[in-house]
């Protein structure tokens, strides 16, 4: 099956691989695949073992595939250009200093989904 589209991503906190798959425009393979090329791509797991991503996977699996499709960068040359711009680790030390750049990211989006559940649950109760 051909996933040549996407679409804007609803929003949610979670996606299962199935969604994002249909989100980003290609396979389930290929979005396994490319967890095994990017270090950036690393979904959580939920206790049955199912892949679970959270918007920033999402948006950073768009950016990987308009780097590979649209600009026809390859594997190493798209992973190069994302650790250019601090969304891939690098080695060495300087990748130390990247994986703090992550975490921090992450915690700022954790922050945010804490932030809007709670928004929600204010909007509930009025």
């Amino acid at each position: 099956m051909s996933r040549t589209t996407h679409r804007e991503p609803a929003v949610k906190l979670y996606y299962r691989i199935g969604e994002v798959a249909d989100l980003v425009g290609v396979g389930t393979h290929v979005l396994r695949y490319w967890e095994t090329e990017f270090r950036s791509i690393r979904p959580q797991k939920s206790r049955k073992g199912q892949r679970i991503y959270s918007r920033r996977d999402v948006e950073k699996l768009l950016k990987v595939k308009e780097l590979l499709y649209t600009q026809k960068f390859t594997i190493a040359g798209a992973r190069k250009k994302l650790r250019e711009s601090g969304v891939e680790p690098g080695a060495g030390e300087n990748g130390q200093t990247q994986s703090v750049q992550v975490m921090r990211a992450v915690l700022q989006e954790v922050r945010q989904d804490i932030v809007q559940l709670l928004e929600e649950m204010d909007g509930d109760e009025a």
